[in-house]
């Protein structure tokens, strides 16, 4: 198989346009009027720039579609109607960081032509657009979103007027990318099947290899700590987009053409294989809604606490959320059962399974996990159980101990019976499935995500994507779905060399994949290595870091069904610490960026009821912070549980001290200085802190 030739869709509008056509621009300002959208019409093509504090962040992004409708194709972009309006609602968004979001923007539709409009929204923290589809069924060939930074706007299509020195401001200079890239291959079909689980590189934008994919998000920063990530929501029916560096200072966006032909095949049999494409990228039907491109801006901190994600996701298509449960989960994969002092032999039986469920029923812990091996490997069949479980006893057990059961299912298999498979299992008391191996986001794939949460619902299953990419607001429109992969997690620490640097990726993705929705990162390693002993072993794993920076990513991270990586052996050790790590919630009340830095480190205060957790991580580099705790509420009367990295953590990742008592600032205990709490963090390490 060829990859696919094409003229890029901007020649193709640009060659067959007149040239005489007067430009016409249409303004939106966010609700302070600090962000400003300007598009700008011309020539039949579309192009916008944002502006915040009177200065561009993106000088020109040119957009468009080449699509076919009622048997003809369009390339054109003419405006017919303008409507305007300004949302301003409290949404509730439960099984996330906080209880309800202010949903508050100005919003512009632009009516291109009979069946599409283009809808743009301007929130004081970003900038977000969609196309919305009516009338008859047709195709998308493709879709166009080139960003110009840095660039001379007199050399981009459809943009006559429309740079700094017309609207009398300075151009904003961009300089980093922190860009999750592909893996290297000399065209892109190869790209368009992956884990979504590459770390960053950060690199000057002109510096990125134009033959590697991006996947988003994907962050810019510019001057004066100004950062920019881009992303997309509201995916559910549509191929999700890439990024890649075109040519100079420009990044334009790549879509996976929709398979032609896919075979069964891959990881144990599991997966669907792409065999042959088409030449477009999606089939539409009469009405449809594109995933909202957008655009989050402002400090570290804000970037962090963005919530466009969340509010730009369809609402839940869910009506009875009463029976979703978030929690923690003990999980038997990553430290592949190893268990002593027990009297059999641990492996994928009964016997090892009920001792998961016995220490997750003493320590409050919800769920179980039978990962991959409770099934026949290589058969694809969630009916054909290996002889040495027995499920619906295993399911029974737990039950009476007040823990549920959740399944790991490959992706083929849970496809292929998909109806079958969650009435049974739902009648048998299972409370979910973790589904894996995906490895795609083609509009087939991401339809899957659709059809699997659906189905889930409809028989009261919980449902954690892996081998899956961003969450892309699907946790909203499907809250059954309490958890997606998409991230570089602790299971990497099985296998990734030395040289991995998982201190800085830790620090960066509170920033940039966190903007997207939640992520099972599967924290929690007993066994800490630092900077100079951590060792991949794939039997008896360890943390990169500290045991607080592994304790405090229970903060800093947001995950609704969480896990417990590591052996209950290992948990048993250590029970005060073990029931502190399943106390802590999974859903927040509200949740605050105190501090923070990407690439550096981060401090985040998260609310359940009237107790606060605050937790704190850095990267390779000890710090000293500094954090003013009188905004939550702090005073002498507050009972006050930290841990702290020990004296040797640098040497000995496991060592940390504990520390209860009520805050008395006045004895100086908690090394408070004029109103503000110094706290040290060891390099790779980290501190939570629990107020109540």
């Amino acid at each position: 198989m060829k990859p696919m030739k094409s003229i890029p869709l901007f020649l193709l509008l640009l060659l067959s346009l007149p040239l005489s056509a007067k430009p016409e621009f249409y303004n939106l300002a966010s609700p302070n009027g600090r962000l400003v959208v300007t598009v700008q019409v011309e020539q039949g093509g579309m192009s916008y720039a944002v502006e915040y504090d009177n200065r561009f962040l993106s000088p020109t992004t040119v957009i468009g579609l080449r699509y076919e409708q009622g048997g003809k194709v369009y390339d054109k972009m003419t405006v017919r109607k303008v409507w305007r309006r300004t949302i301003d609602e409290t949404i509730a968004s439960p099984f996330s960081r906080q209880a309800t979001m202010r949903n508050h923007c100005k919003e512009m539709t632009l009516s291109l032509r009979e069946g599409l409009s283009v809808v743009f929204r301007a929130y004081d923290d970003g900038v977000a657009y969609r196309y919305v589809w009516e009338g008859k069924p047709g195709k998308v060939f493709s879709e166009v979103a080139q960003c110009y930074y840095n660039a001379d706007t007199a050399t981009v299509p459809y943009v006559s007027q429309f740079d700094s020195t017309a609207f009398g401001n300075e151009p904003f200079e961009l300089s980093n990318v922190w860009t999750p890239q592909s893996e290297k291959w000399k065209w892109f079909y190869p790209q368009y099947s992956s884990s979504f689980e590459n770390q960053y590189l950060t690199l000057p934008l002109r510096k990125m290899d134009s033959r590697r994919l991006c996947f988003l998000p994907l962050l810019l920063h510019g001057e004066g700590g100004m950062k920019m990530c881009i992303s997309e929501t509201a995916l559910l029916d549509y191929p999700g987009m890439y990024m890649r560096h075109f040519v100079d200072d420009i990044l334009e966006c790549q879509h996976a053409p929709l398979p032609r032909k896919v075979e069964q095949g891959g990881h144990n049999n599991l997966q669907l294989l792409v065999r042959e494409r088409e030449d477009y990228i999606a089939e539409m039907d009469r009405s449809k809604v594109f995933p909202w491109r957008m655009m989050m801006v402002g400090s570290d901190t804000e970037i962090a606490m963005n919530n466009m994600s969340y509010l730009l996701a369809e609402p839940s298509r869910v009506e009875d959320i009463s029976w979703i449960a978030p929690g923690k989960v003990a999980w038997d994969w990553w430290n592949c059962f190893n268990i002593s002092d027990v009297d059999f032999e641990a492996g994928i039986n009964n016997d090892t399974y009920k001792h998961y469920i016995d220490f997750a029923s003493k320590y409050g812990i919800e769920y179980v996990i039978l990962d991959e091996g409770w099934a026949v490997n290589g058969e694809a069949d969630l009916f054909s159980v290996v002889p040495e479980i027995d499920l619906p006893m295993l399911v029974q057990y737990a039950q009476k101990r007040g823990v549920g059961i959740i399944l790991w299912a490959g992706y083929y298999a849970f496809e292929r019976d998909m109806e079958r498979v969650c009435k049974h299992y739902s009648e048998m008391g299972v409370r979910g499935f973790k589904i894996d191996f995906m490895d795609r986001d083609d509009q087939l794939a991401v339809d899957f995500y659709r059809r699997a949460a659906e189905t889930c619902a409809r028989h009261r299953l919980l449902v954690d994507f892996h081998g899956a990419f961003k969450p892309a607001g699907f946790t909203r429109t499907y809250p059954n779905v309490l958890n997606f992969e998409g991230v570089f997690g602790l299971e990497q620490m099985k296998w990734a060399p030395t040289t991995t640097d998982q201190m800085q990726y830790d620090v960066e993705i509170p920033f940039i994949r966190q903007a997207a929705g939640p992520m099972d990162y599967t924290q929690g390693a007993m066994l800490n290595g630092g900077r100079w002993n951590y060792h991949p072993c794939w039997m008896e794993p360890m943390s990169q870091g500290t045991r607080c920076h592994q304790l405090a990513l229970y903060i800093v991270l947001e995950s609704p069904l969480n896990m417990l990586c590591d052996s209950p052996t290992h948990y048993e050790r250590e029970p005060e610490y073990t029931r502190f790590v399943a106390e802590i919630p999974t859903v927040w009340d509200e949740t605050r960026v105190l501090q923070g830095k990407v690439g550096e480190y981060i401090v985040t205060a998260r609310r359940k009821g009237s107790t606060w957790y605050v937790g704190g991580i850095t990267n390779w580099t000890a710090r000293d912070v500094e954090l003013d705790l009188s905004p939550l509420g702090i005073d002498a009367h507050t009972m006050v549980t930290l841990y702290t990295d020990g004296i040797n953590a640098h040497r000995k990742g496991s060592d940390y001290k504990v520390e209860s008592g009520k805050w008395k600032v006045e004895s100086g205990k908690w090394k408070v200085e004029n109103g503000k709490w110094k706290v040290h963090i060891a390099p790779g390490g980290g501190f939570v802190m629990k107020l109540n």
